[in-house]
């Protein structure tokens, strides 16, 4: 019997129409949830841990890109289109700070992100292979160097994104540990993180708002590993999904009974985010416009250097 398939996914509002598509439309798959985001995904994808992956355009398409310059396999391409909003990034401080009030003054402060990619390389006469840990990179790394773009901080002169990074990176992991870091007065001084995930903790003061940017891209899509492209299993994956998202557009009310008491989310913010967001009515497909942009700002921003599109899409939908 062919196994259902294993799909990873980050445990917020957001996974609301896979939940209705698995628990009102039957979907045969294996639900493994990723707190850490995107980022680790794509190691889980790599190690064949899971098959198919929904989580942040810009953590696929930085992953897809680097592992093109560093001519090796990805592990996955892009499937489908998920979120056709994009996604507010609230960057946020500790609670009781009061060095910090504007995001002016970020230049130069410790940013804590989920994962960082970092380059692989080997020497060329010792073949001794330095650092094999890039293969991630998350949306909190990624929006950091649009963040610095938007108000000119890059270096543009370095030789690599870390280096025209205006900021000492910090790798936490989780929410909580980005949360602890901005509080503890010396692992962080600011992270970025979803509006609505990071609110209530606004309201109870352990963090606070200081700013925030939005996503120049349609925020969230579907990829998959490359040996179940074209398998019927993911068809039918695509066929209940979208299942998902209409019960979901017709059944507000059971959408923010749901993210209230199984996810972290006050019923007062679930029903203001439902305002928000709108989900792709057909998931199936990648438009190439939208990689092309994305591709354009990480550029940009010193996220990517030259790739090849084409490489990066599996389904491929018309523009």
């Amino acid at each position: 019997m062919t196994p259902p398939l294993r799909i990873g996914y980050v445990p917020e509002h957001f996974s609301t129409p896979l939940h209705f598509a698995v628990s009102h439309f039957s979907l045969p798959c294996t639900l493994i949830p990723f707190p850490s985001g995107t980022g680790h995904m794509i190691t889980s994808l790599q190690a064949n841990e899971i098959d198919v992956g929904i989580g942040l355009t810009e953590g696929w398409i930085a992953g897809l890109g680097k592992a093109q310059a560093e001519r090796r396999e990805a592990g996955y391409k892009m499937v489908g289109a998920y979120v056709e909003t994009p996604l507010c990034w609230a960057i946020s401080t500790g609670g009781k700070r009061k060095d910090l009030r504007d995001v002016h003054q970020l230049k130069g402060t410790r940013m804590g992100v989920s994962r960082i990619g970092r380059y692989a390389f080997a020497d060329c006469y010792a073949l001794l292979v330095v650092d094999m840990l890039m293969r991630r990179s998350s949306g909190s790394y990624v929006m950091g160097f649009v963040l610095a773009d938007k108000h000119g901080w890059l270096n543009t002169q370095a030789s690599s994104a870390n280096d025209a990074s205006p900021f000492d990176i910090v790798p936490l992991q989780t929410f909580e540990n980005l949360r602890e870091a901005v509080n503890d007065g010396f692992t962080a001084d600011f992270f970025m993180w979803e509006h609505f995930t990071s609110k209530r903790y606004y309201d109870n003061g352990v963090i606070k708002k200081i700013g925030e940017i939005y996503t120049p891209w349609p925020s969230w899509h579907i990829v998959a590993r490359p040996d179940v492209i074209g398998d019927e299993r993911l068809e039918v994956m695509i066929e209940n999904l979208n299942l998902g998202i209409k019960y979901f557009e017709e059944h507000h009310d059971e959408a923010v009974q749901y993210i209230s008491t199984e996810l972290d989310y006050s019923a007062e913010d679930a029903r203001e985010w439902l305002k928000t967001v709108n989900f792709a009515e057909d998931v199936r497909g990648v438009r190439g416009s939208v990689v092309e942009k994305t591709v354009e700002v990480l550029k940009k921003a010193g996220v990517l250097g030259e790739v090849e599109l084409e490489g990066m899409i599996g389904i491929r939908r018309k523009d």
